[in-house]
């Protein structure tokens, strides 16, 4: 059995072919498609996060607003860009949004990828401390996140204080017990998998990572699922870890998706540069008839590895794709390799 659910970018653009033209338009038709996909019996609602781009950016209205009209999915983000955020600040936007899920949050963070701008995070009013990268910056963000979802009080509470406070030091609020089990690192490397495995978070691994030794795409996130869950058992954690990877397939089961993704049939990984400095290796686009997706699924070492599978939906094609892109899947492909 798997869990399976969506990842969307939340595009937007004022085209002629784009069904999300705005940014309300990518914000209202992601609360439809999460609603849409529990309906289907998917698992999973998660979305991209990137600033400065005609892309969702602020996640945590938005799966507020999902979690009050949604009753069992998960809700999640697939990363936030950690270099960008004031860590209390957004456990108490976390912690609200997860107590109005009922506790379905699903939080993924990360070092994050290049953005729109150079060094957009300085705009937010945040710089590396001397001698650390904004990588160093990202983790260290992490690591007072974690620390603060514990619930333990840190600050000395005013002595005339204007509402009456209970004892002791205090804590950030609303503070939603659990949540700190539910925080996911997006690793982009086997060392970031497996520092994240002695901090007690799950694992999120994309449709992208350092290329490391040359193999295949699947068969190198395999590894690092791997690596990540032997630092894991080393650190003596007492629970089982999440670990959830990302594809983007598509059966081919009507003229529609002919059209729009006969020719990815074919697709292959692809290396290439995400800075001057880091190889990475993308991952091939999955789309074939129902038949053939289970045969070549069914030999992806990585997805084997997860537990979680989130697929990549097109947001620009609209809901109504969206929805007959999951529902392909959960019909036709993942009953077929015991995943249903």
């Amino acid at each position: 059995m798997k869990r399976i659910g969506f990842l969307s970018f939340g595009h937007w653009s004022d085209t002629r072919h784009s069904r999300t033209r705005s940014a309300a338009d990518s914000l209202l038709q992601a609360i439809d498609l999460a609603v849409a996909a529990e309906e289907l019996g998917a698992d999973g609602a998660y979305f991209r996060v990137h600033h400065f781009a005609r892309q969702l950016a602020s996640p945590f209205a938005l799966l507020a607003a999902i979690g009050a009209r949604t009753s069992r999915i998960e809700i999640g983000t697939g990363v936030i860009d950690m270099r960008y955020e004031n860590p209390l600040h957004m456990a108490e936007d976390a912690g609200a949004a997860d107590l109005i899920s009922g506790g379905r949050l699903q939080l993924g963070v990360s070092r994050g990828s290049p953005e729109q701008v150079i060094d957009g995070w300085r705009y937010f009013g945040y710089a590396p401390n001397e001698g650390d990268t904004d990588a160093d910056m990202a983790r260290k963000h992490t690591e007072v996140l974690l620390t603060v979802l514990q619930g333990k009080g840190f600050a000395q509470p005013n002595p005339q204080p204007m509402f009456a406070n209970p004892p002791g030091l205090l804590r950030i609020e609303p503070h939603s017990p659990g949540l700190g089990e539910r925080i996911w690192w997006g690793a982009g490397s086997n060392a970031t998998a497996t520092w994240a495995a002695k901090l007690g978070m799950n694992l999120m691994s994309s449709t992208l990572k350092d290329d490391e030794g040359g193999a295949p795409f699947h068969v190198q996130q395999a590894a690092q699922i791997r690596a990540f869950r032997e630092a894991w058992a080393e650190a003596g954690w007492p629970r089982e870890p999440r670990v959830s990877v990302s594809r983007s397939v598509f059966a081919l089961v009507d003229d529609q998706d002919r059209a729009y993704f006969g020719r990815e049939g074919d697709s292959a990984d692809h290396v290439g540069y995400i800075d001057a400095s880091t190889r990475a290796i993308f991952g091939r686009t999955y789309a074939g008839e129902p038949d053939v997706l289970v045969k070549q699924l069914a030999e992806d070492e990585a997805i084997a590895e997860a537990d979680t599978l989130l697929l990549t939906v097109p947001n620009q094609l609209g809901v109504d794709y969206g929805s007959h892109v999951l529902e392909s899947i959960l019909t036709h492909v993942a009953p077929a390799l015991g995943w249903r």
